[in-house]
């Protein structure tokens, strides 16, 4: 009985770290405008900066409930750009701001971001 349930365990067990290590919880969310983001909570729950211009479209996130990191990018139209900009913190090519990295394609007006 005892090597039953010794067995059942380390079953149990092995099981357990092939999921958490192997299979992470990650999820992936798309947003096709800024009000999708705040209608899905996707700011409160950390997953998207407050900081978005308003006219933010394709918006990507990807986050790891296990680690809390958090990935993504968006576009904007241009005419954002200066009033999303004055809102961030230089530091050489990268911008940061409440807990967010941000890399800032001018050209193709698209920014990558993500958590510190």
């Amino acid at each position: 009985m005892k090597k039953i349930l010794l067995l059942t365990v380390i079953f149990f067990m092995a099981v357990y770290f092939v999921l958490t290590k192997f299979f992470p919880d990650v999820e992936i969310n798309k947003y096709d405008s800024l009000a999708t983001v705040q209608e899905k909570k996707a700011i409160e729950n950390g997953w998207v900066p407050k900081n978005l211009p308003a006219t933010a479209y394709d918006i990507v996130e990807t986050h790891d409930i296990d680690t809390n990191v958090v990935l993504g990018k968006f576009s904007y139209k241009e005419e954002d750009e200066k009033r999303f900009l004055a809102n961030l913190e230089a530091e050489g090519e990268v911008f940061k701001s409440e807990g967010f990295l941000f890399r800032v394609d001018k050209e193709a007006n698209l920014v990558n971001f993500k958590s510190k």
